[in-house]
Parts: C-alpha cells; structure tokens; sequence
C-alpha cells in the first residue's frame, strides 16, 4: 500500500516546487499565463499523442469504457442542474465546476496509481480516451462559444477541429487503432516533449496556489465543496454500482472502474479555467482538495474491493 502512495509524492513534490518558484516570484508576473499557454498548445497535444498511440486498442474500446462513461456523465449532469438552475452560475463556470466533478486526473496520476494499485498502466485508457475525445472537443467548443465575441457554429466547429488537444488525441488514437508501428525518428522526440508536460502543469498550478487560501472567500465555496464531494464520492459510487449490477463486471474489473472513478479532478480542467480565464477558483481549489481527499477514498476502495 506504502508503494501505491509514490504517485502522490511525485505530484505533491512537483506542486511544492511550484509554489516555492511563485512565493520567491522567480519566473516573474508573466509565469503564469506562458506556462499555461505552452502546456495547453504544445506539451499536452504530444502527451495525449504518445499515451494514446500507445495504447493497446482492446483496452482503450473495453467494457471499462461505458461504465466510465456513466459515471461521469451522471455527476456531471448533477452538477450542471444544480449549478445553473439553483445558482444561476454563467455557462462558462458551469463547464469548468462539471469538469471539476466528472473529468479525473487519468494521465498524471492514473497511469502511476493504476500501476501500483492495479497492477498495470493501461487501464486509464479508456478514460483518457473518453475524456479527450468527447468531453474535450464538446468542452472547447462550449468555451469557445461563450468567451469569445464573435461566437457562430463554422466557428466553434473549426477551434475544435483545430484544437491541439483534440488533434494530438485523435492522431494517437489512429495510430493505435491502425496498428501503426512508428519509427523511433517519430517516438522519440515526441516522447522528450510528452515527458515535459506534467512536471511543467503541476509546477505551473503550484504557482497558482501561491497567494491563494482554500475556500477563501471567493463567493464560489458552495461550487468547490459540490464538485468536490460528487468527485470523491457520488461518482465512485456510481461507477461500482454499474459495472456491478448492470454491466456484471469481474471483480477485477469492478476494482478497476472503481479505482479510475475515485481519482482526483483532472490538472487539465485548471489549465483550460486558465486558457479561458473563467472559473479558476473552482477548479484550482477543487484540484487541490479532491487530490489530497482522494488518498483515503483509494485506500478504502482498494480495501474493501480488492
């Protein structure tokens, strides 16, 4: 179990480092915005590439795939009614507290966690298939639509189409369905990229938490404290309860769904509240809470289902 908490350290050390750099202001005023601009544009378009045309193309179109599925849609289905029929929030911060609450953190801590709790890395791809290619382009066209001035259907449809995030996906997962097997001229440099991208996310978002209280007074704790507790609770809940009563999954496999659902907010949805500038203290705060809330729910889902 002592070994399953590795993933958390990594994290956790590379976030301190972060807000060290923000607390001795380093990197300057500038820091912030650049770093979010080259994780969002570049390095995160070659992560996804490389996770995904690596992939084995039976894991990623696995029974593991609608069940998480479910799971997410359900929460955030919740979390949208509530938020823009009982609180009134905008469509912007609407997208980013649903994000909060539905999308996990499947690349930069699933993929260690998956390895050292479940055995291998390749479980989390489903997820982040799910994730970059239905959430994400829906989710950029929606931001794109409500953040920007001349906001028309062609519009949104081309920033998607052209999105990096969405491009990088969608190539490695060809390249995974195809059976492509690229040269090392290919891999390589777009691995020496890849490997730049969660050290400079989690660096840049513990830059953010420099300056910055917890559910300080924001006027968004109510946000915070729903995403948060759909994340940790209500959508590993639901991810157990269908792949065991309705799909009739194996008991590794339901481990496994479990596991995937319990993880925390994803780093990705801060770094698009940044992109966009809407909701980033719900998704700052909502990272930061589910990631270290996470850390007993795991313990206790691995306890008492595997």
């Amino acid at each position: 179990m002592l070994e399953s908490l590795t993933g958390f350290v990594v994290v956790g050390v590379a976030i301190l480092v972060g807000w060290i750099l923000g607390r001795i202001d380093l990197l300057g005023e500038h820091a912030r915005p650049v770093l979010a601009r080259l994780t969002f544009f570049v390095l995160s378009p070659f992560l996804l590439f490389v996770v995904l045309a690596q992939a084995d193309v039976h894991t990623l179109f696995s029974a593991l795939l609608p069940v998480s599925a479910i799971a997410a849609v359900a929460v955030i289905a919740v979390y949208t009614l509530v938020a823009r029929l009982l609180w009134r929030r905008s469509v912007g911060e609407t997208v980013i507290g649903a994000l909060s609450a539905g999308q996990v953190n499947s690349n930069n801590i699933g993929i260690p966690l998956s390895l050292y709790l479940l055995g291998s890395a390749a479980y989390p791809a489903p997820v982040i298939l799910l994730q970059l290619l239905v959430f994400t382009p829906i989710t950029m066209a929606i931001l794109d639509a409500v953040t920007t001035a001349r906001a028309s259907l062609w519009r949104a449809v081309s920033r998607v189409v052209t999105n990096p995030i969405v491009l990088g996906s969608v190539l490695g997962t060809l390249v995974s369905v195809l059976d492509l097997d690229l040269p090392p001229v290919v891999m390589e440099p777009a691995l020496l990229i890849a490997n730049a991208c969660v050290p400079i996310l989690l660096i840049s978002y513990g830059i953010s938490l420099h300056g910055q209280r917890v559910l300080g007074p924001s006027g968004r704790r109510r946000d915070i404290v729903l995403a948060s507790i759909l994340k940790l609770v209500a959508m590993p809940l639901i991810a157990w309860a269908v792949a065991e009563f309705v799909f009739g999954l194996s008991t590794q496999d339901v481990l496994i769904v479990t596991v995937l659902a319990a993880l925390p907010t994803a780093q990705n949805v801060f770094n698009y509240s940044q992109r966009y500038d809407v909701g980033e203290t719900i998704s700052r705060d909502t990272v930061f809470l589910t990631t270290i809330g996470c850390v007993p729910v795991l313990i206790a889902v691995t306890l008492l289902l595997g």
